[in-house]
């Protein structure tokens, strides 16, 4: 039980700074949060948990697929903020989202990539 509570404390602490830099500095926040720390973090998480290295590898290259269709919404999140609310704005951003990645696992899954 202590180990899991030392895993989320120290994730929990990844989350908090990034969020704490980003109120000082916007390119600083946003530099950090585009780092692949929560992948690196839950890497290391499988590593110490003695997870198989094909589950560790599956992690990486799943990721990277995930990641592709979300970026899109980086660039247009800022001029949803410009039109709608924050909680609107966000709302839109999860949304378009998910239809995104819906679209981009069909496609993918033409090329042998089963996202789904």
């Amino acid at each position: 039980m202590p180990y899991i509570i030392v895993k989320y404390l120290l994730t929990a602490v990844v989350i908090v700074l990034i969020s704490e830099l980003a109120k000082r500095s916007d390119k600083l926040g946003a530099l950090i949060a585009s780092l692949p720390l929560v992948t690196i973090v839950t890497l290391i998480w499988l590593h110490l948990d003695q997870q198989p290295t094909s589950k560790i590898a599956n992690h990486a290259y799943y990721t990277f697929w995930y990641v592709i269709p979300t970026l899109p919404m980086f660039f247009f999140f800022p001029m949803l903020l410009e039109k709608f609310s924050f909680w609107s704005a966000l709302t839109v951003f999860v949304v378009a989202m998910m239809v995104i990645f819906a679209v981009f696992a069909f496609i993918m899954k033409r090329f042998g990539v089963d996202l789904l």
